[in-house]
């Protein structure tokens, strides 16, 4: 019988823990929303932050590769 006990235990601290990290995640996305706005106020144009803030998070050879296919697509619709 200790069995089912021990599981029931297990699972309510792993659920406890993702409540936590959740609660974490939230206060994590309150204070990145705050720093675009922090950005905003100082002037920044917040969407080309955050496309700095994704193409630094790809490896330099992702990133030029997607650049170089976009300079293509701009070019075969005349947007260059």
């Amino acid at each position: 019988m200790s069995e089912p006990n021990v599981a029931a235990d297990q699972l309510r601290l792993l659920i406890e823990r993702i409540e936590r990290l959740e609660e974490e995640k939230k206060g994590i996305a309150d204070d990145i929303k705050d720093t675009y706005g922090e950005a905003k106020s100082t002037g920044y144009d917040v969407k080309t932050v955050k496309a700095i803030v994704r193409l630094r998070k790809m490896e330099n050879h992702v990133r030029q590769e997607a650049e170089a296919l976009l300079e293509t697509y701009k070019a075969a619709l005349g947007l260059d």
